[in-house]
């Protein structure tokens, strides 16, 4: 082993270091590989991200995909492939692109409830841009989200009605209250 009396290195910086020069070349390979190609799923892209050398779980390449802003759309074939934001096939809805517009607008269909959940339905494709709008928002009253392509679940906070519960999703759903 080398030593050098000039050169003091802390191992755990060089860990922290190290971790976040892995993730952000981690995160570059997944932009360049779902700019490249058309993944459809998170299975094909670990496999494409194995390719390249980077081993990771299921979980953290689902918080790579969510801090990437990674969303699915439909491609000319029809297929659901991973676009990025810069992607023209990307549709992001954000508070920027909402105004005081029906639901379909904004890419909800309806809202039903029953007990302490609610059942969104969305234009294909919505439903996961909607429920991050809804999750970022950090409601009191909503204990979380589950989106599919199309629907969303919504678990209402104890003791919350619908009422109130419509009137929080109308902040980012115009038109739903």
């Amino acid at each position: 082993m080398h030593t050098d009396k000039n050169v003091y290195l802390c191992p755990r910086e060089t860990k922290i270091e190290s971790r976040m020069k892995n993730k952000d070349s981690r995160l570059e390979a997944i932009k360049m590989i779902v700019s490249a190609q058309d993944i459809s799923n998170q299975e094909e892209l670990l496999r494409e991200l194995a390719k390249v050398g980077f081993r990771l779980t299921q979980a953290t390449l689902s918080r790579d995909l969510k801090q990437l802003k990674v969303a699915k759309a439909t491609n000319a074939f029809g297929k659901y492939i991973y676009v990025l934001p810069a992607s023209p096939l990307y549709r992001r809805v954000s508070d920027s692109h909402l105004t005081s517009s029906s639901l379909h607008q904004a890419g909800a269909l309806s809202v039903k409830f029953s007990g302490n959940i609610a059942v969104v339905h969305t234009l294909p494709g919505h439903a996961s841009h909607i429920a991050y709008d809804i999750d970022n928002k950090r409601f009191e009253e909503f204990l979380g989200t589950l989106a599919g392509d199309d629907t969303i679940i919504l678990v209402l906070a104890d003791g919350v009605m619908p009422a109130t519960a419509l009137r929080r999703l109308a902040e980012v759903i115009p038109g739903v209250g």
